[in-house]
């Protein structure tokens, strides 16, 4: 196992977080004060998702921004993330934020956990304690670490082209050495399952192996032998990406342009979040049915409060469609299709790249943000994932 060197050692710095009462009452005047349109013109009469057809209905967004203005504690996030454990170093110039969570077994394998958009370390918050230190002492544990995504968060927002998802996960290779974690298994979703995938394919060194609720087969790939399910995966997939993905053409294109607004209004950058907290979640109508309000509004404050409306979007300029035709990963891969993610990759498809599939798993209820959604059966699944890449291994995870 790599030992980090002293002066690598000396670049991880303790972090806190601590928003300035300025900054607070700046964002609560701006929502007091917020210029909304009128009403949507599809009305239905809730729960349905009818209501969303137009976006995010304007009742649902008076009410959390009349939450956030007046109940919304952000310094309980601020104490749960320094309860965690938060730390930056500075990797290839550019300040890097994640939290570490160190378990007490002595059995605990390295895990790094890689959010997407637009999401962020809120995306994990609520399952770190239970990873790293279970209740069930049988169940594997793992010392956990969370990066935040390069222009996300409390990371540095990069000032030049060029961190995309090949170099992030090089760098996280990097990250998880100064930690002394020389080998360790990885797991993602949206950007960060990309991400993930790059780690499985570029560095098997390093990864023992991967968990992912994101898969994507080589490009060109045939329909024909999928089953009826998995061509109706097929179909829904592209669906989402001819009808109901303007926000990543936005972003992969004109970044600057919509960040503007997402750094300049709260509302609108609450607006352009919900909207996909509830379009991408396993609910009837709104995102609340399975993730709480104060976590949505965590990760949108966190935006807000560091500026990165704009910055994040980048990674789709960086990234977008640009996930290696060729890369394989031959690490032992476990992958979790949840039945209301936007998209699920036909098990056919995925064995093109994830040559080594240890465990494959359909759940009956999760969406995108599975995590968030459920929690509970998101750590079980995780746990089983890991243990079978383990399993698989071949004990390299003693090295």
């Amino acid at each position: 196992m790599h030992r980090p060197t002293s002066d690598e050692q000396a670049d991880v710095q303790a972090f806190e977080a601590h928003a300035s009462d300025t900054d607070l009452d700046d964002l609560r005047a701006r929502l007091a004060s917020a210029r909304l349109p009128e009403a949507e013109t599809v009305h239905g009469a809730p729960p349905g998702p009818h209501r969303w057809a137009q976006g995010v209905p304007l009742a649902d967004l008076v009410d959390v921004v009349n939450y956030w203005r007046t109940g919304y504690d952000w310094r309980s996030f601020e104490a749960r993330l320094d309860e965690t454990g938060q730390f930056r170093t500075t990797i290839d110039g550019l300040g890097i934020h994640f939290l570490h969570r160190r378990s007490p077994r002595a059995d605990a394998t390295p895990l790094l956990m890689t959010h997407g958009w637009p999401d962020s370390v809120a995306r994990f918050v609520d399952v770190v304690d239970e990873l790293a230190d279970p209740d069930d002492a049988d169940a594997p544990a793992f010392h956990v670490v969370v990066p935040s995504l390069p222009g996300f968060g409390y990371s540095d927002k990069p000032a030049t082209t060029g961190w995309g998802t090949e170099k992030i996960a090089a760098a996280w290779v990097e990250l998880m050495g100064r930690l002394g974690y020389g080998t360790f298994v990885a797991h993602g979703g949206d950007w960060g399952g990309v991400i993930t995938t790059v780690l499985g394919g570029r560095f098997p060194a390093h990864v023992l192996g991967i968990h992912t609720t994101f898969a994507e087969g080589p490009p060109g790939l045939t329909t024909d032998g999928l089953t009826a399910v998995e061509r109706q995966w097929a179909e829904e997939t592209g669906d989402f990406w001819r009808h109901r993905a303007a926000y990543a053409k936005q972003q992969a294109t004109r970044p600057q342009t919509i960040g503007y607004a997402l750094v300049d209004s709260p509302v609108g950058l609450l607006a352009w979040i919900l909207d996909k907290f509830a379009e991408w979640s396993d609910t009837e109508d709104s995102p609340f049915e399975r993730i709480s309000l104060d976590r949505i509004l965590d990760d949108v404050t966190l935006y807000w409060l560091t500026r990165t409306g704009a910055s994040a979007a980048r990674i789709y300029y960086e990234s977008h469609n640009s996930l290696d035709p060729e890369l394989r990963v031959d690490v032992p891969s476990a992958l979790t299709m949840y039945p209301r993610d936007v998209e699920k990759c036909p098990r056919p498809w995925a064995q093109e790249r994830y040559r080594r599939i240890v465990r494959w798993a359909t759940p009956e209820t999760g969406g995108h943000f599975a995590s968030l959604e459920v929690p509970e059966f998101f750590v079980r699944d995780l746990r089983e994932g890991l243990a079978a890449v383990l399993a698989a291994d071949g004990g390299r995870h003693h090295a």
